[in-house]
């Protein structure tokens, strides 16, 4: 449990952070437009990975969830990816999310939201309802 405590905390120090550096993208409209921006740059970095690098392929076709247990269809779903992400690919793919992690915390801040408070919150949510959490 300490261990989450101590997450939790560096990401309230985190946001804490965000707060003190945003100047050039502190509008809302902003930060909403720049979220957008990561998440499409996290998904080229992906693709990129696959096209231009190769370090992983992606191998998709009809999931089959089945007619058994829970944990039957924890062990059928795929993932569709085939192979290892990179290093390389991991340091770019990583850089996007943090910068999309950034903005997360700036529309938090901006709306007078605790993230902390809300990735508790998901956990708590996810923890005590297990399977019929399903997203």
């Amino acid at each position: 449990m300490n261990d989450n405590i101590a997450n939790l905390d560096m990401c309230k120090d985190f946001q804490d952070q965000v707060s003190q550096v945003l100047i050039r993208h502190k509008s809302i409209l902003d930060i909403m437009t720049k979220l957008d921006e990561y998440n499409a740059r996290i998904n080229r970095a992906v693709a990129k990975s696959v096209t231009t690098c190769g370090c992983i392929s992606i191998d998709a076709s009809k999931q089959d969830f089945g007619n058994g247990s829970f944990q039957d269809m924890l062990n059928t779903v795929e993932s569709h990816i085939e192979g290892k992400v990179c290093n390389n690919c991991k340091e770019v793919i990583s850089e996007e999310i943090g910068s999309y992690i950034f903005y997360l915390s700036a529309l938090s801040n901006s709306l007078g939201l605790d993230l902390s408070s809300i990735l508790k919150d998901e956990y708590n949510t996810i923890k005590t309802l297990g399977i019929y959490t399903l997203k």
